[in-house]
Protein backbone atom coordinates (compact mmCIF):
# COMPACT_ATOMS: atom_id res chain seq x y z
CA UNK A 1 0.00 0.00 0.00
CA UNK A 2 1.11 3.20 -0.86
CA UNK A 3 1.85 5.75 2.58
CA UNK A 4 -0.11 8.06 0.82
CA UNK A 5 -3.51 5.91 1.04
CA UNK A 6 -2.52 6.05 4.77
CA UNK A 7 -4.30 8.44 7.66
CA UNK A 8 -2.60 9.83 9.93
CA UNK A 9 -3.17 8.61 13.83
CA UNK A 10 -6.14 10.57 14.78
CA UNK A 11 -7.79 9.59 11.03
CA UNK A 12 -7.28 5.98 11.55
CA UNK A 13 -11.01 4.60 11.54
CA UNK A 14 -12.53 3.97 14.83
CA UNK A 15 -12.33 0.18 15.78
CA UNK A 16 -14.71 -0.83 18.50
CA UNK A 17 -13.37 -1.79 22.23
CA UNK A 18 -10.05 -0.59 21.13
CA UNK A 19 -8.32 2.88 21.58
CA UNK A 20 -8.08 5.86 18.89
CA UNK A 21 -5.28 5.02 16.80
CA UNK A 22 -5.42 1.45 15.90
CA UNK A 23 -5.11 0.36 12.61
CA UNK A 24 -6.74 -2.81 12.27
CA UNK A 25 -8.31 -3.65 8.74
CA UNK A 26 -6.34 -0.57 6.83
CA UNK A 27 -4.26 -3.36 5.14
CA UNK A 28 -7.07 -5.85 4.79
CA UNK A 29 -7.65 -6.49 1.44
CA UNK A 30 -9.87 -8.74 -0.55
CA UNK A 31 -11.77 -9.99 2.48
CA UNK A 32 -8.73 -11.27 3.70
CA UNK A 33 -7.27 -10.46 7.36
CA UNK A 34 -4.02 -8.60 6.93
CA UNK A 35 -0.80 -10.81 8.74
CA UNK A 36 2.67 -8.22 7.34
CA UNK A 37 1.32 -5.49 9.08
CA UNK A 38 2.96 -2.10 8.20
CA UNK A 39 5.61 -4.16 6.04
CA UNK A 40 2.54 -3.78 3.56
CA UNK A 41 4.70 0.14 2.78
CA UNK A 42 7.49 -1.55 1.35
CA UNK A 43 6.23 -1.05 -2.14
CA UNK A 44 8.36 -1.89 -4.80
CA UNK A 45 8.76 1.71 -5.70
CA UNK A 46 10.13 2.15 -1.88
CA UNK A 47 12.28 -0.69 -2.56
CA UNK A 48 13.65 0.21 -5.74
CA UNK A 49 14.70 3.37 -3.68
CA UNK A 50 16.22 1.67 -1.22
CA UNK A 51 18.31 -0.50 -3.90
CA UNK A 52 19.61 3.03 -4.65
CA UNK A 53 21.68 3.42 -1.01
CA UNK A 54 23.91 0.53 -1.85
CA UNK A 55 26.20 2.10 -3.87
CA UNK A 56 29.33 2.30 -1.71
CA UNK A 57 29.86 -1.87 -1.86
CA UNK A 58 30.45 -2.27 1.90
CA UNK A 59 27.92 -4.33 4.16
CA UNK A 60 27.43 -4.17 7.77
CA UNK A 61 25.76 -6.88 9.72
CA UNK A 62 23.58 -6.20 12.68
CA UNK A 63 23.46 -9.24 14.21
CA UNK A 64 24.63 -10.10 18.03
CA UNK A 65 26.19 -13.43 18.62
CA UNK A 66 23.37 -15.68 19.57
CA UNK A 67 25.29 -16.35 22.45
CA UNK A 68 26.64 -12.76 23.49
CA UNK A 69 23.97 -11.87 26.44
CA UNK A 70 26.12 -12.70 29.73
CA UNK A 71 23.11 -12.30 31.78
CA UNK A 72 20.02 -14.10 30.24
CA UNK A 73 16.49 -13.55 31.60
CA UNK A 74 14.58 -15.86 33.42
CA UNK A 75 12.39 -18.36 31.52
CA UNK A 76 15.14 -17.56 28.41
CA UNK A 77 17.72 -20.36 27.83
CA UNK A 78 20.82 -20.11 27.14
CA UNK A 79 22.59 -21.44 23.51
CA UNK A 80 23.52 -24.85 23.14
CA UNK A 81 25.09 -25.69 20.20
CA UNK A 82 26.57 -29.20 19.92
CA UNK A 83 28.86 -30.20 17.34
CA UNK A 84 29.35 -33.93 16.21
CA UNK A 85 30.87 -35.58 13.50
CA UNK A 86 28.72 -37.38 10.69
CA UNK A 87 29.48 -40.36 12.19
CA UNK A 88 29.12 -39.50 15.43
CA UNK A 89 25.55 -38.29 14.01
CA UNK A 90 25.26 -41.87 12.01
CA UNK A 91 25.12 -39.74 8.74
CA UNK A 92 27.88 -41.29 7.20
CA UNK A 93 31.18 -43.15 7.56
CA UNK A 94 32.82 -40.34 5.60
CA UNK A 95 35.02 -37.11 7.12
CA UNK A 96 33.02 -34.44 7.96
CA UNK A 97 30.72 -32.02 10.83
CA UNK A 98 26.91 -31.73 11.28
CA UNK A 99 25.60 -29.43 13.92
CA UNK A 100 22.38 -28.42 16.18
CA UNK A 101 21.46 -25.02 17.88
CA UNK A 102 18.98 -24.63 20.33
CA UNK A 103 18.01 -21.21 21.68
CA UNK A 104 15.48 -18.53 23.05
CA UNK A 105 14.45 -16.24 19.82
CA UNK A 106 14.23 -13.44 22.49
CA UNK A 107 17.67 -13.41 23.69
CA UNK A 108 20.37 -11.89 20.89
CA UNK A 109 19.14 -9.59 17.94
CA UNK A 110 15.50 -10.47 17.24
CA UNK A 111 12.52 -9.43 15.30
CA UNK A 112 9.10 -9.68 17.39
CA UNK A 113 6.95 -10.83 15.33
CA UNK A 114 3.00 -9.02 15.86
CA UNK A 115 1.82 -11.59 18.19
CA UNK A 116 4.76 -11.47 20.69
CA UNK A 117 3.60 -8.63 22.79
CA UNK A 118 -0.44 -8.61 22.78
CA UNK A 119 -3.09 -5.78 23.67
CA UNK A 120 -3.29 -6.52 27.33
CA UNK A 121 -7.24 -5.55 27.80
CA UNK A 122 -8.29 -8.15 25.06
CA UNK A 123 -5.54 -10.40 24.85
CA UNK A 124 -5.87 -9.77 20.89
CA UNK A 125 -2.75 -9.72 18.64
CA UNK A 126 -2.66 -7.73 15.55
CA UNK A 127 -5.79 -7.02 13.64
CA UNK A 128 -8.07 -8.52 16.15
CA UNK A 129 -6.36 -11.94 15.86
CA UNK A 130 -6.98 -14.23 19.30
CA UNK A 131 -3.71 -16.25 18.74
CA UNK A 132 -3.57 -20.18 20.51
CA UNK A 133 -1.02 -22.68 20.69
CA UNK A 134 -3.27 -24.77 18.08
CA UNK A 135 -3.06 -21.73 15.68
CA UNK A 136 1.30 -21.26 16.13
CA UNK A 137 1.05 -25.08 15.29
CA UNK A 138 -0.01 -24.52 11.70
CA UNK A 139 1.81 -27.18 8.96
CA UNK A 140 3.05 -24.28 6.50
CA UNK A 141 2.70 -20.94 5.94
CA UNK A 142 -0.05 -21.37 3.68
CA UNK A 143 -2.02 -22.62 6.46
CA UNK A 144 -1.03 -20.15 9.18
CA UNK A 145 -3.46 -17.50 9.94
CA UNK A 146 -1.44 -16.02 12.51
CA UNK A 147 0.78 -13.09 12.15
CA UNK A 148 3.86 -14.34 12.27
CA UNK A 149 7.73 -13.74 10.80
CA UNK A 150 7.06 -16.80 8.69
CA UNK A 151 5.01 -14.62 6.00
CA UNK A 152 7.46 -12.29 5.56
CA UNK A 153 9.23 -14.67 3.30
CA UNK A 154 6.04 -15.04 0.86
CA UNK A 155 6.30 -11.31 0.62
CA UNK A 156 9.87 -11.21 -0.50
CA UNK A 157 11.68 -10.81 2.91
CA UNK A 158 12.20 -6.80 4.12
CA UNK A 159 14.18 -4.56 1.70
CA UNK A 160 14.12 -1.34 2.98
CA UNK A 161 15.64 2.07 3.59
CA UNK A 162 17.26 2.28 6.80
CA UNK A 163 17.90 4.80 8.63
CA UNK A 164 20.62 5.19 11.87
CA UNK A 165 20.01 7.68 14.62
CA UNK A 166 22.82 7.90 16.56
CA UNK A 167 21.79 8.93 20.41
CA UNK A 168 24.75 7.67 21.41
CA UNK A 169 27.33 9.39 19.32
CA UNK A 170 25.32 11.97 19.40
CA UNK A 171 24.42 12.46 22.88
CA UNK A 172 27.97 12.26 24.13
CA UNK A 173 29.41 14.72 21.60
CA UNK A 174 27.18 17.22 22.96
CA UNK A 175 28.00 16.48 26.28
CA UNK A 176 32.03 17.43 25.19
CA UNK A 177 30.86 20.56 23.07
CA UNK A 178 29.44 21.35 26.54
CA UNK A 179 33.11 21.01 27.98
CA UNK A 180 32.40 17.87 29.73
CA UNK A 181 35.30 15.04 29.88
CA UNK A 182 36.00 11.62 30.92
CA UNK A 183 33.09 9.57 32.71
CA UNK A 184 31.11 12.78 32.74
CA UNK A 185 30.91 12.67 29.10
CA UNK A 186 29.75 9.15 28.89
CA UNK A 187 25.62 8.66 28.38
CA UNK A 188 25.51 5.32 29.37
CA UNK A 189 22.58 3.49 28.21
CA UNK A 190 21.84 1.29 31.76
CA UNK A 191 20.84 5.17 33.15
CA UNK A 192 17.18 4.67 31.23
CA UNK A 193 16.93 7.62 29.01
CA UNK A 194 13.80 8.24 27.60
CA UNK A 195 14.42 9.56 24.33
CA UNK A 196 11.98 11.87 23.09
CA UNK A 197 10.74 12.88 19.15
CA UNK A 198 11.83 15.94 19.43
CA UNK A 199 15.51 14.39 20.41
CA UNK A 200 15.11 11.97 17.58
CA UNK A 201 14.18 14.69 15.01
CA UNK A 202 17.24 16.67 16.53
CA UNK A 203 19.59 13.96 16.20
CA UNK A 204 18.38 13.29 12.11
CA UNK A 205 18.66 17.43 11.28
CA UNK A 206 22.07 16.81 12.88
CA UNK A 207 22.88 14.08 10.57
CA UNK A 208 21.23 15.10 7.79
CA UNK A 209 18.23 12.88 6.93
CA UNK A 210 15.05 13.01 6.17
CA UNK A 211 12.93 10.13 7.14
CA UNK A 212 10.84 8.64 4.41
CA UNK A 213 7.90 6.45 4.16
CA UNK A 214 8.84 2.81 4.30
CA UNK A 215 11.75 3.52 6.35
CA UNK A 216 13.24 1.14 8.77
CA UNK A 217 13.79 3.47 12.11
CA UNK A 218 17.03 2.34 14.09
CA UNK A 219 18.30 4.03 16.83
CA UNK A 220 21.82 3.29 19.09
CA UNK A 221 22.00 3.81 22.46
CA UNK A 222 25.16 1.67 23.12
CA UNK A 223 23.57 -1.27 25.56
CA UNK A 224 25.50 -4.28 23.54
CA UNK A 225 28.33 -3.29 23.43
CA UNK A 226 27.83 -2.79 27.46
CA UNK A 227 26.44 -6.25 27.75
CA UNK A 228 29.67 -7.38 26.11
CA UNK A 229 32.26 -6.48 28.72
CA UNK A 230 30.21 -5.71 31.80
CA UNK A 231 32.73 -4.03 34.65
CA UNK A 232 30.92 -3.86 37.93
CA UNK A 233 29.51 0.26 37.86
CA UNK A 234 27.53 -1.41 34.96
CA UNK A 235 26.80 -4.46 36.96
CA UNK A 236 25.12 -2.22 39.69
CA UNK A 237 23.54 -0.26 37.26
CA UNK A 238 22.07 -3.45 35.42
CA UNK A 239 20.25 -3.86 39.51
CA UNK A 240 18.11 -1.06 38.78
CA UNK A 241 16.43 -2.47 35.83
CA UNK A 242 16.52 0.93 33.83
CA UNK A 243 17.86 0.75 29.59
CA UNK A 244 17.52 3.34 27.65
CA UNK A 245 15.70 3.63 24.63
CA UNK A 246 12.39 5.79 23.09
CA UNK A 247 9.86 7.21 25.00
CA UNK A 248 7.25 5.16 26.08
CA UNK A 249 4.38 7.61 25.52
CA UNK A 250 1.34 8.31 23.19
CA UNK A 251 3.52 11.49 21.38
CA UNK A 252 6.24 8.40 20.63
CA UNK A 253 3.28 6.19 18.95
CA UNK A 254 1.61 8.90 16.95
CA UNK A 255 4.83 10.13 15.18
CA UNK A 256 5.85 6.65 14.54
CA UNK A 257 2.61 5.77 12.86
CA UNK A 258 2.53 9.39 11.09
CA UNK A 259 6.09 8.85 10.02
CA UNK A 260 4.77 5.37 8.15
CA UNK A 261 7.64 3.51 9.34
CA UNK A 262 8.06 -0.16 7.62
CA UNK A 263 9.21 -1.01 10.92
CA UNK A 264 11.80 0.31 13.97
CA UNK A 265 14.65 -1.48 15.55
CA UNK A 266 17.35 -0.45 18.23
CA UNK A 267 20.54 -2.20 20.47
CA UNK A 268 18.00 -1.69 23.40
CA UNK A 269 16.13 -4.49 25.41
CA UNK A 270 12.86 -3.45 24.15
CA UNK A 271 13.45 -0.44 22.07
CA UNK A 272 11.44 1.58 24.28
CA UNK A 273 13.09 2.74 27.30
CA UNK A 274 12.82 0.61 30.48
CA UNK A 275 11.00 0.41 33.11
CA UNK A 276 7.94 1.72 31.56
CA UNK A 277 5.66 5.13 33.05
CA UNK A 278 2.14 4.01 34.16
CA UNK A 279 -0.52 6.87 33.19
CA UNK A 280 0.22 8.63 36.75
CA UNK A 281 3.89 9.22 36.01
CA UNK A 282 5.17 6.60 38.12
CA UNK A 283 7.36 3.77 37.26
CA UNK A 284 5.74 0.80 36.43
CA UNK A 285 6.58 -2.89 35.29
CA UNK A 286 6.29 -4.92 32.24
CA UNK A 287 3.28 -4.94 32.28
CA UNK A 288 2.65 -1.09 31.47
CA UNK A 289 5.01 -1.54 28.43
CA UNK A 290 3.53 0.95 26.14
CA UNK A 291 5.20 0.66 22.92
CA UNK A 292 5.42 -3.02 22.52
CA UNK A 293 0.92 -3.01 22.24
CA UNK A 294 0.68 0.21 20.08
CA UNK A 295 3.84 -0.92 17.83
CA UNK A 296 3.53 -4.87 17.67
CA UNK A 297 -0.88 -5.34 18.48
CA UNK A 298 -2.11 -2.02 17.41
CA UNK A 299 0.11 -0.84 14.25
CA UNK A 300 1.40 -3.97 13.15
CA UNK A 301 4.66 -2.78 12.68
CA UNK A 302 7.63 -5.27 14.19
CA UNK A 303 10.12 -4.33 16.05
CA UNK A 304 14.19 -4.99 16.11
CA UNK A 305 15.38 -5.40 19.67
CA UNK A 306 19.13 -6.37 21.04
CA UNK A 307 20.64 -5.08 17.35
CA UNK A 308 24.67 -4.93 17.14
CA UNK A 309 24.88 -1.56 15.85
CA UNK A 310 28.81 -0.31 16.88
CA UNK A 311 29.98 -1.31 13.47
CA UNK A 312 27.23 0.17 11.44
CA UNK A 313 27.69 3.58 13.86
CA UNK A 314 31.22 3.71 13.11
CA UNK A 315 30.73 3.54 9.58
CA UNK A 316 28.14 6.30 9.25
CA UNK A 317 30.20 8.47 11.07
CA UNK A 318 32.94 7.84 8.96
CA UNK A 319 31.16 7.94 5.76
CA UNK A 320 29.01 11.16 6.95
CA UNK A 321 25.81 9.23 5.56
CA UNK A 322 23.39 7.70 7.91
CA UNK A 323 20.99 5.92 5.32
CA UNK A 324 21.10 2.36 3.84
CA UNK A 325 19.88 -0.20 2.02
CA UNK A 326 18.77 -2.54 4.98
CA UNK A 327 17.85 -6.24 4.29
CA UNK A 328 16.30 -9.14 7.00
CA UNK A 329 15.29 -12.71 6.26
CA UNK A 330 14.36 -14.10 9.59
CA UNK A 331 13.75 -18.18 9.88
CA UNK A 332 11.51 -19.74 7.41
CA UNK A 333 9.17 -21.71 10.31
CA UNK A 334 5.44 -21.45 10.27
CA UNK A 335 4.15 -19.87 13.50
CA UNK A 336 8.01 -17.83 14.65
CA UNK A 337 7.12 -15.46 17.11
CA UNK A 338 10.46 -14.35 17.03
CA UNK A 339 13.74 -14.47 14.99
CA UNK A 340 17.33 -13.68 14.59
CA UNK A 341 16.98 -10.75 11.77
CA UNK A 342 19.79 -11.82 9.81
CA UNK A 343 20.01 -8.21 8.90
CA UNK A 344 22.74 -6.17 6.79
CA UNK A 345 23.32 -3.00 6.00
CA UNK A 346 24.40 -2.21 2.63
CA UNK A 347 26.10 1.22 1.62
Amino acid sequence: MDATQLPDFDGLPKVEGMPQGCAWGIFDKDGKKDLLGTLNLLTPSVVRAACAEARDGVSISLNWPLNAMPIPLPGRIRPVHKQMTLQEAKLSEGAGWDDEIHFNTQLSSQWDSLVHWLHQPSGLAYNGIEVTKEALAAPNTAANAMPTLDHWHAAGGLVARGVLIDFKEWAESKARAEGKTGDDAVVHPLDGHRITVEEIETIARDQGVEFRPGDVLIIRTGLTEVMQALGPEDLAKLQHGKISGMHGVLESAKWLWNKHFAAVAGDGWAFEALMPLKEDGSVGGPLDLFLHPWLLSMFGMPMGELWDLKALSDHCKKSGRYSFMLTSAPLNIPGLVGSPPNALAIF
